[in-house]
């Protein structure tokens, strides 16, 4: 798609993608991230793939964005939600079909997967521009709301 090139992340590109989750994190909620803990918590998930893993996408050689998959087991289908988080497409490279290629790749490999009941995610609620392309891709926003109690 466009030039994209989409793949699963390698434990060489653990210190690009914390760097994506930390400016993803400044850019949508303000928030800037422990250098330390991020990379620590990108090398532990790429280490456990039980828990997930990350994709990436390439433009010439390029890594331009990515996002992470994560688990949820779901009872009442008897499969796997996947949770999509930590999406982020470079700034300049945005509007070109970056995340489409993520999702588009993503959708595949569900499906070859076999349990995977659907996609989750959760945006900023004052994020409209990122709202805007998960409906654009055919997502909708489902009358949840989420609850926090950080440890």
């Amino acid at each position: 798609m466009n030039g994209i090139n989409v793949r699963k992340a390698i434990a060489a590109e653990a210190s690009r993608i914390a760097d994506f989750n930390r400016k993803m994190a400044l850019e949508t909620e303000g928030l800037a991230l422990n250098e330390t803990t991020v990379m620590a918590g990108v090398v532990a998930l790429m280490g456990h793939p039980e828990h997930g893993f990350y994709l990436v996408a390439e433009m010439d050689g390029t890594m331009v964005g990515c996002i992470k998959v994560g688990y949820e087991w779901t009872a009442w289908r008897n499969g796997t939600f996947w949770w999509i988080g930590s999406c982020y497409v470079r700034p300049e490279y945005r509007g070109r079909g970056v995340y489409a290629a993520l999702y588009e790749t993503l959708q595949r490999m569900a499906a070859i997967e076999g349990n995977v009941r659907g996609f989750r995610l959760y945006a900023h609620k004052d994020n409209a521009q990122t709202h805007d392309v998960f409906r654009g891709l055919g997502m909708s926003n489902k009358d949840f709301v989420v609850f926090e109690d950080m440890l």
